[in-house]
């Protein structure tokens, strides 16, 4: 099964969003097979849109802002330390000044849109043409471990 991130997919080099029509143009391409797993949300760019209508299952994480803020940290310094660049040939890599120093930050982008995204998703998943999705909404990692466990996945998935 195909594992696509829509961050890889929105991103160009030196950290710019690609054209609204181009990523769209990906997403809808990453959306025509018959099996695949979709890793984020853009849904101020479209991608939910053309996601959900070929999607069967939603996997909502949905952890508190602490938890959010714990992993981010926790993964930024890894890619900090590693200077890892990010999908691809994209010349993107993390660094101190623009995770923890910039008004783009992934912190303030998260502190920004949690509680919205809290609000809007239960909307936008109970909304009547998506009657046809199974959503599970995890709200700490104990329940996707729980149920990944359940379905026989990987037994990391609480980490």
């Amino acid at each position: 099964m195909e594992h696509v991130e829509l961050d890889a997919l929105a991103w160009g080099p030196n950290w710019t969003l690609v054209p609204v029509e181009v990523f769209q143009e990906r997403v809808a391409r990453a959306v025509e097979g018959d099996a695949w797993v979709i890793d984020g949300n853009y849904g101020g760019r479209g991608a939910q849109s053309l996601v959900l209508p070929r999607a069967d299952t939603v996997i909502w994480l949905d952890p508190p802002l602490a938890v959010i803020f714990q992993r981010l940290f926790a993964r930024a310094l890894q890619r900090i330390r590693s200077g890892e660049e990010l999908w691809g040939l994209t010349g993107n890599r993390e660094t101190l000044r623009n995770q923890f120093f910039s008004r783009d930050s992934l912190f303030l982008w998260a502190l920004k849109t949690h509680y919205r995204r809290r609000r809007a998703l239960p909307l936008i998943y109970s909304r009547p043409e998506h009657a046809y999705l199974v959503v599970h909404r995890f709200r700490r990692p104990a329940e996707a471990a729980a149920w990944l466990s359940s379905i026989g996945g990987p037994a990391t998935a609480g980490r």
